[in-house]
């Protein structure tokens, strides 16, 4: 497939019926993991303008401890700003998705109990988790600059978009 995408505007749910088979070409054949995580992020980055958007990977951390002990989430190819570079289990949006295993949609970032301001731009956040096996192995992250951004249609969309990308 072609690199570029056919951006298109519409509603929400037009836009990642649009996506999602572009994301499906554009990870066709393509077996690097990396190459295709940034494709993912540069594709949902192009079509939907977002703040940020990401993923972090579950690795073992930089400890002497027994392995997995002290795993955490670190960054993957992202799309924005720099960002935060590791995040523990349970702590923010990210790593309560992880502790979780499930999709949380924020509508506003500072009513997050223990929210990390990776940029102090973000309003609304979005984090899936890729789950493997029935594991969390990394989490989709994308941040809007609007409170209230995300909803069940992105929730229900980016679930889908995960479970394309072979890990």
């Amino acid at each position: 497939m072609a690199e570029d995408l056919n951006i298109i505007s519409g509603t929400k749910t037009e836009q990642y019926e649009s996506l999602i088979p572009q994301i499906i070409g554009l990870l066709e054949g393509e077996p690097d993991l990396i190459a295709n995580l940034a494709n993912v992020c540069a594709s949902l980055k192009e079509q939907f303008d977002w703040l940020w958007v990401g993923f972090y990977v579950v690795k073992p951390a930089f400890a002497e401890a027994s392995p997995g002990a002290n795993d955490e989430l670190v960054l993957a190819p992202f799309q924005g700003p720099v960002a935060c570079t590791r995040i523990k289990r349970g702590k923010g949006v990210c790593g309560t998705c992880w502790q979780q295993a499930a999709t949380i949609v924020v509508p506003d970032v500072e009513k997050f109990p223990g929210h990390i301001a990776c940029s102090t731009l973000s309003k609304s956040e979005i984090v899936v988790p890729v789950i493997r096996n029935g594991q969390v192995i990394a989490v989709l992250d994308s941040d809007s600059e609007e409170i209230n951004h995300f909803d069940e249609t992105d929730k229900f969309y980016l679930e889908k978009i995960v479970d394309l990308i072979q890990f």
